[in-house]
């Protein structure tokens, strides 16, 4: 019981942080929920784990069917985070939700065993000691729960199923990607400072480490985790732990390894991209990631460079994050709304 509370805690204290602020950066202005905007609690079931959501109308749009937007946020981040884009694309004429991933935010966690499963069982149930994976980066596990948030969706009331839009920013920005691939009810995407590409937990050389933006010892470091996991010893990473630079969360590396939605991309003709870099972006290689993704769309398209701002700055700087905000309503508006929907 008190391993349980313990990291229960050491949970609530890691979601609160999980958009640490670079000490760069300002504090945003205080945000405040606008009268216009219905704001209501949801339980989405990923796999059989609960996820938390909220859903965004404007009151104005009470019992109408309208276009959906679906968003999460990406390595480290929790939906709380996304209230003022919520809001945005809620006044815009959208019914917007928002989802933590599994073991992230509010939402509960996967369990593993801690100990064998006992050998009698009464109709394949059995008491046993669990042990939560909370705020752990998992890009295969997370398009997992995208879908389900989709599936979700889709039996709201006020959902047009036809007109499904998802918004990505960073890691999520790459997830949105991955999903279009594998759901082609999707019909537009937002992808702001989009992660694309798992290879850099495969990195064995200077050239290789240069290009994802890691070292060059990324592959063995990825086999041995992935061994020692397999032969159980190793566990997975405790809450809040730092792998990645300054990243809240640590990845499993290997299903990385396997993530690869730059290449994915044109599995999803149907759906119109559009994608936000940052000119100074320090985290990724846009050119590996956006650019390249851009490049390969099979459908309609659009990119767009916010000059002098690098990766979290699409967050703390406010001119930024409307520019983006606003790129996204206008492409939503294009291709859910407009002559273009698709």
């Amino acid at each position: 019981m008190r391993r349980l509370v313990a990291t229960l805690i050491v949970a609530a204290l890691c979601a609160a942080l999980s958009l640490a602020q670079p000490s760069k950066y300002k504090p945003l202005p205080p945000f405040e929920m606008p009268a216009d905007i219905e704001v209501r609690k949801a339980d989405i079931f990923s796999e059989g784990t609960r996820m938390s959501a909220e859903v965004f109308t404007a009151k104005v749009n009470a019992g109408k069917k309208l276009p959906t937007i679906i968003m999460a946020h990406g390595w480290g981040g929790v939906a709380a985070s996304l209230r003022r884009e919520a809001v945005e694309f809620a006044k815009a004429g959208y019914l917007v939700i928002t989802f933590d991933y599994r073991g992230w935010g509010k939402s509960d966690s996967r369990v593993i065993l801690t100990h064998p499963a006992p050998a009698e069982k009464s109709n394949y149930r059995f008491t046993a000691e669990v042990q939560e994976l909370r705020e752990i980066v998992d890009p295969l596990e997370m398009i997992v729960d995208w879908q389900n948030a989709i599936h979700w969706a889709v039996g709201e009331p006020q959902v047009d199923g036809e007109r499904l839009g998802l918004w990505g920013s960073s890691l999520s920005g790459g997830l949105v990607v991955a999903v279009a691939a594998r759901d082609h009810r999707i019909k537009a995407l937002h992808a702001q400072v989009p992660a694309l590409d798992g290879r850099w937990t495969m990195a064995e050389n200077d050239e290789q480490a240069k290009i994802y933006v890691t070292t060059k010892d990324s592959r063995a470091q990825t086999y041995s985790e992935a061994t020692r996991r397999a032969r159980g010893e190793l566990g997975y990473p405790t809450p809040g732990a730092k792998a990645v630079g300054n990243l809240i969360g640590a990845p499993v590396r290997f299903k990385f390894a396997n993530y690869i939605p730059v290449d994915e991309i044109q599995w999803a003709p149907q759906c119109a991209m559009q994608f936000v870099i940052a000119e100074k972006e320090e985290l990724l290689d846009n050119r590996v990631n956006g650019i390249t993704a851009y490049e390969r769309a099979k459908g309609p398209k659009n990119l767009v460079t916010i000059p002098g701002i690098d990766h979290y700055g699409i967050y703390y700087v406010l001119e930024a994050r409307n520019q983006s905000n606003n790129l996204a309503i206008a492409w939503f508006d294009r291709y859910l709304k407009g002559a273009d929907k698709r």
